[in-house]
């Protein structure tokens, strides 16, 4: 136990209890002090109660040099058959023998002397603390003299038996002794030494996040600065490292890798990130492993490689198991102090749990094969634990791959919450006994944290009824009621469960916006596919209105702005569903400076076809009166599909009024603002034209274009028409995000010197 947690903890609870009087608070900056505190008084009760096997262990206490020494010495006098004290039921390791008899003191001070002179002092310390025996350092040079006056080989003697008690100092083999040094060294300090070469690792990252957060909060902090960085140095970095996809366009884009095993490629920094750390895995994971000849502990080489690169590979995975849990945490305080996106974390997340369960399976067949001989060996508690454990590792690694992923989300979830499980809580069993137990108590501390504040999160929230209504081009509209307290943030992010007996337990990131009607409500885009959303939709389809109030919780909001406001233009580019968070930033960055006109925003969204306006009708129509300049590519304006749903573009009207034209077979005679629908097979060239000639109208603050843009292009323009610096922020397809970051890569070295930056709002879950 941490007494200092135990102290912690009692004042966090008191605190706790104030807080909890008022169970709502209306003042923000209460609510946010009142979470702080709750949390930090879970996570202090966590850290009070950490197991003293936990405390005692790697990596908050070490072999040591001295303690090897102790064990390296006196393992070889005990191997010299002689007994110095009476024997009792403690070992030569536990008994203060070393230190109370002085024919044991003076062998022992001349192995210190010879093989571990700067241990000497440790060894001095050794015997007042661990057995109450106080010692002086002229002590042990007397001890030391006695041994060069009376040491004796037990050679000498032909009828010396095992166990028999001496008075004399024993004659210790100068070669032997060395030999001994060496064994140990591998022996223990492997241990040591896996323990430094894992916070090396650690290291690395703290490096990289350090580094990533001075580079990124600049951005914000010293917007000046980074828009004069347009010198050689600056653009090649930019262009070739920090930007573009690793190879090619494809980043978010899938990627075919041996016909059916598609991935998703990081960007070329996260790539070199990650090689990095690979490299470091690897280098760790071989260096100062040797096999010593003619080792007393260990007879054969084959047994002592196992045994080394066994323990190396599961101490350098322990060290990493706190940060692959934090990685792929929703709550991940790194992406704060980097402005990393939690795609980013999730793509270091996969990456690193590759390694670590190649690690895990090296280190489980390197130790069955050194201890296979053992009878008892696989029924061993800590042994099924740890099967448990690397099975599920291996399992997560099968399951995760993209092709199911994708074709089979909500099973992946589930699984992989089960696997993660067993794969956190198998290791903990594992090592609970061990020497690294602290490494995975911190880990599921790591984990309950994310847990924690995730159900704090909803339960800041609330469960408020939602307005759930099916929209035209088979879109589901959520409009949220938000408590005062609860900070929108302009591009940000969401998971919403909707509390449903089919689906309560499933949680689904979708981007918000602000509603420009009511401030106190969020409002949230989904396309109908399967799961869920398809679920929605059939409920949906039955009632009256096409419309319903469900209650939902709302964890979040995760995620945050870009920087664009920093930038003389803002270009926002969005393909189809992927507008709500592109739009709902624009919209904001043009109402923060709406009297200062800082920066020219541009919103450039592509769409399929007409139909696809509908859905998002009312977001568009507010955007008649602000400068934004808002640009729509419609790539097949031939496609007419579907025109009659124009009288959906209203859907909350006529939510009100009971009434739907998707709840008809047919859409004749209902007349909406004097334009009459008909079915789709009975729509004419005039009233398609009509239809037409009505969004135009209604959007005439809109520039529409025909056909797929040239991203290319589009940049080029916007670079030759900005006053500055430009930034280019985007979601949507893949294929349509990666092109636009290809293009602004290559736009790096305009001509102009303008400085452009690249932000991706799109954030690919699965």
């Amino acid at each position: 136990m941490y007494v200092w947690a135990y102290y912690l903890s009692i004042v966090l609870l008191f605190f706790s209890f104030l807080f909890m009087i008022p169970i709502r608070l209306k003042n923000k900056m209460l609510h946010r002090i009142r979470t702080s505190v709750i949390i930090a008084t879970i996570m202090s009760l966590f850290i009070t109660f950490t197991p003293q096997e936990a405390i005692e262990g790697a990596p908050l206490h070490k072999f040591g040099d001295g303690k090897i020494a102790y064990l390296a010495c006196s393992y070889q006098i005990s191997l010299t058959m002689a007994t110095f004290c009476p024997s009792d039921e403690e070992s030569f390791y536990e008994s203060d023998c070393f230190c109370s008899n002085p024919n044991a003191r003076a062998t022992i001070s001349y192995c210190y002397s010879l093989a571990h002179p700067n241990s000497i002092d440790a060894y001095i310390n050794s015997c007042k603390t661990d057995f109450h025996y106080n010692l002086t350092r002229e002590d042990f040079d007397e001890s030391l003299a006695n041994y060069s006056k009376y040491a004796k080989p037990l050679s000498d003697f032909d009828d010396f038996k095992h166990g028999q008690l001496v008075d004399f100092p024993v004659k210790l083999s100068d070669a032997e002794v060395l030999l001994f040094k060496d064994a140990y060294d591998q022996f223990l300090g492997n241990y040591d030494r896996s323990i430094d070469y894992g916070f090396y690792l650690i290291l690395y990252w703290v490096a990289v996040f350090t580094i990533a957060g001075l580079v990124n909060w600049s951005k914000v902090v010293f917007p000046g600065l980074h828009k004069r960085l347009t010198d050689p140095f600056s653009n090649w970095f930019r262009k070739n490292i920090s930007t573009p996809a690793t190879r090619g366009k494809k980043k978010t884009d899938e990627k075919k890798f041996f016909y059916f095993l598609n991935m998703l490629v990081p960007t070329r920094l996260e790539t070199i990130i990650l090689s990095g750390f690979l490299a470091l895995s690897v280098y760790f994971t071989f260096i100062n492993i040797h096999y010593v000849e003619g080792d007393p502990v260990f007879k054969h080489k084959a047994k002592a490689l196992l045994r080394y690169y066994a323990v190396r590979c599961s101490i350098l995975t322990s060290s990493m198991m706190p940060l692959l849990i934090l990685f792929g945490g929703r709550n991940n305080v790194l992406q704060g102090l980097t402005r990393w996106d939690y795609s980013t974390f999730i793509t270091f997340h996969r990456w690193i749990s590759r390694i670590v369960v190649v690690m895990v399976v090296a280190h489980s067949v390197l130790y069955t094969k050194y201890a296979h001989h053992r009878a008892d060996f696989f029924r061993r508690d800590y042994i099924i634990y740890g099967t448990i454990g690397t099975l599920s590792g291996i399992f997560i690694m099968i399951q995760g791959l993209l092709v199911l992923r994708r074709k089979y989300y909500e099973t992946f979830l589930l699984l992989h919450i089960i696997l993660a499980l067993g794969f956190i809580f198998g290791a903990y069993f594992h090592v609970v006994d061990l020497y690294c137990l602290w490494f995975y108590h911190m880990t599921f501390g790591v984990w309950m944290f994310d847990r924690v504040v995730r159900i704090a999160r909803l339960w800041s929230f609330g469960f408020p009824k939602a307005k759930v209504l099916l929209l035209a081009d088979e879109a589901l509209k959520v409009v949220v009621p938000k408590p005062s307290h609860w900070e929108a943030i302009s591009g940000g992010h969401v998971f919403i469960h909707f509390l449903r007996p089919s689906s309560f337990w499933q949680s689904h990131p979708f981007t918000y916006t602000i509603s420009t009607e009511n401030p106190d409500e969020i409002i949230i885009f989904m396309k109908v596919k399967e799961g869920v959303t398809l679920d929605l939709y059939n409920y949906l389809h039955s009632h009256v209105g096409k419309a319903a109030e469900i209650r939902v919780a709302v964890e979040g909001s995760y995620g945050e702005s870009t920087p664009a406001g920093k930038y003389d233009s803002a270009v926002f580019v969005a393909g189809g569903n992927g507008i709500p968070g592109i739009y709902a930033e624009a919209f904001e960055l043009q109402k923060r400076q709406a009297h200062s006109l800082k920066s020219k925003v541009q919103l450039i969204w592509v769409i399929r076809e007409y139909r696809t306006l509908f859905w998002f009708y009312e977001e568009l129509l507010s955007l008649k009166n602000t400068s934004i300049e808002t640009t729509i590519y419609v790539t097949k304006p031939d496609c007419l599909d579907h025109l009659e749903e124009f009288d959906l573009r209203f859907p909350e009207q006529i939510a009100d009024e009971h009434t739907s034209l998707l709840s008809q077979k047919t859409y004749g005679s209902i007349e909406n603002e004097g334009i009459t629908s008909t079915n789709t097979n009975e729509l004419n060239d005039n009233e398609t034209n009509e239809i037409i000639r009505k969004i135009k109208e209604e959007l005439n603050f809109v520039t529409f274009r025909y056909g797929r843009p040239s991203m290319d292009q589009i940049v080029k323009t916007s670079i030759k028409e900005s006053t500055g610096s430009v930034a280019y922020i985007t979601c949507g397809h893949p294929v349509m995000v990666d092109d636009l970051r290809h293009s602004v890569v290559c736009n790096i070295g305009n001509s102009e010197r303008k400085r452009i930056d690249y932000y991706e709002q799109l954030q690919v879950w699965a």
